[in-house]
């Protein structure tokens, strides 16, 4: 069984506490490893050896030599990218596809795209004039921010971990990584990848452990934390923010979604159709940016829970490594709990279940695993449990709609504001809807089509703040202003 230790000054170590915990598989529940938990003591080592390397080398290379260090980082994760993919599988259980073609590419790709970003954004430059008619100059300089607290989660482990890691790096900072207690594997085996390529020891370092009383609070209360940027749920984002208010330290969050998906009857039908399984289903419905709310156009209601009720009877349970395997299971039996929970809640709420809402039938230990069908309500009203609270699983409900102001209503009705897709022939229509639905991201027909250089994050309890591009930069680094008197 592998023992996956803390990384911290370049060097894994087992701590001082002694203290373990087990990582558990989603496919049948076997343990897979033991993990060393931080306690205070390894959270202040890593904090003290962030804050060292910030001071130290790292802190006097120029952007050019970050750049290439970034590069290298990257190219070494391809290297090892059978490494990084069966990492990931282990720790999700989800089909090798999905990581192989989305989800360790692009945790490779954050590195280069914001190592690009940093080395081109240009600072701003202003002339004045003075009372003496000689003027003045002032012109901005980006520094790093300090040293970073970056808190991951699991449902798209290495991908989310690194969409942080890439931009927070190339701006010179130092980080203390913590990981999801059920995603260890990825984040410490980024470590690997830093010695190997040469980043300065203490620049990338990570705590395992869990939320309270563990590595998570020790590391958002350390003073010497300089800002703290977290992906998670929305009451953890709230815990997270009162621990760094102490300190005024900032915080960068992208938060929980209850997106909906919207469906006019012009709509591409068959594109429509995949688009909102995909968004409901991908990654057993774990994405924060997943659609668990549905609503189409009455002309074409039935006949679009129908062909979405097929194409989620037709989805294929198993192995990661699978290759008739298209589906896998949820991250762990405590939220395959909380699904079915839900599943439970909607039925008692008056549910229609158009399929699933149960556990499917599994082969030998596979039984053992956290394995939910997909599943698909109607006939619920907009104050039911499951339409305003996020569940985080495979499931979705569709109501029918009969006008754009209603369907916008019904959107804006939560209190998230993440994400939303629209699918239309209508481009006017589209653009009108786009402007007034409450979040962050719009795709209109399409879901999850990502341009790293575009601004992501959330409205209202959906998160603080926008990454990717440029806009990381304002959060990873400060702007100064120099003011030169001519």
């Amino acid at each position: 069984m592998r023992l996956i230790q803390n990384f911290i000054g370049g060097e894994y170590t087992a701590g001082l506490s002694g203290k373990t915990f087990e990582k558990r598989s989603p496919l049948d529940n076997s343990v897979i490893a033991r993990i060393t938990e931080a306690g205070r003591d390894e959270v202040d080592a890593a904090v003290c050896a962030a804050r060292a390397a910030l001071h130290g080398e790292w802190g006097g290379l120029t952007v050019e030599q970050r750049v290439d260090l970034l590069y290298g980082v990257a190219d070494e994760i391809t290297r090892r990218f059978e490494d990084f993919v069966a990492a990931e599988m282990a720790d999700t259980g989800q089909p090798s596809h999905v990581m192989r073609h989305v989800f360790i590419p692009r945790g490779a790709a954050n590195f280069k795209v914001f190592a690009d970003v940093v080395k081109n954004v240009p600072t701003e430059t202003f002339q004045m004039s003075t009372p003496d008619g000689r003027g003045a100059l002032n012109y901005a300089v980006r520094v790093p921010k300090g040293v970073v607290g970056v808190i991951s989660p699991w449902n798209a482990p290495f991908l989310l971990m690194t969409w942080k890691v890439g931009p927070a790096l190339a701006c010179g900072n130092t980080l203390v990584v913590k990981p999801s207690e059920e995603s260890p594997h990825t984040a410490a085996l980024l470590g690997e990848v830093m010695n190997a390529v040469g980043i300065p020891k203490g620049v990338y370092n990570v705590v395992q452990g869990f939320g309270p009383d563990s590595a998570g609070e020790f590391l958002t209360r350390h003073p010497g934390v300089d800002a703290i940027t977290f992906t998670g749920e929305t009451r953890t984002g709230a815990a997270i923010m009162k621990a760094a208010s102490d300190g005024m330290r900032d915080v960068s969050f992208e938060l929980g979604g209850k997106n909906a998906g919207i469906v006019f009857a012009d709509a591409d039908f068959d594109a429509a159709v995949d688009g909102i399984f995909r968004s409901a289903f991908l990654n057993t419905g774990q994405v924060c940016l997943g659609t668990e709310r549905v609503y189409v156009e009455r002309p074409i209601f039935e006949r679009f829970v129908q062909a979405l009720k097929a194409k989620v009877e037709a989805v294929k349970f198993g192995r990661p490594d699978d290759p008739a395997a298209n589906y896998g299971p949820l991250i762990s039996q405590e939220h395959r709990q909380k699904v079915l929970s839900y599943y439970r809640k909607a039925v008692e709420e008056g549910a229609t279940v158009v399929t699933g809402g149960g556990v499917p039938d599994m082969p030998g230990e596979l039984a053992e695993g956290a394995w939910v069908q997909p599943t698909i309500w109607t006939g619920l009203p907009e104050t039911a449990a499951v339409v305003q609270e996020e569940i985080f699983g495979p499931c979705c409900h569709i109501r029918p709609f009969d006008s754009e102001n209603e369907v916008v209503a019904l959107a804006n009705d939560t209190d998230y504001g993440l994400s939303t897709t629209i699918w239309t022939t209508h481009l006017a229509r589209a653009h009108r809807i786009a402007a007034r639905i409450e979040v962050g991201i719009t795709w209109i027909n399409s879901w999850f089509l990502r341009d790293l250089r575009t601004a992501f994050g959330g409205s209202k309890q959906s998160g603080i703040g926008r990454e990717g591009g440029v806009h990381s930069l304002e959060f990873y680094t400060e702007t100064r202003n120099v003011c030169v008197k001519l």
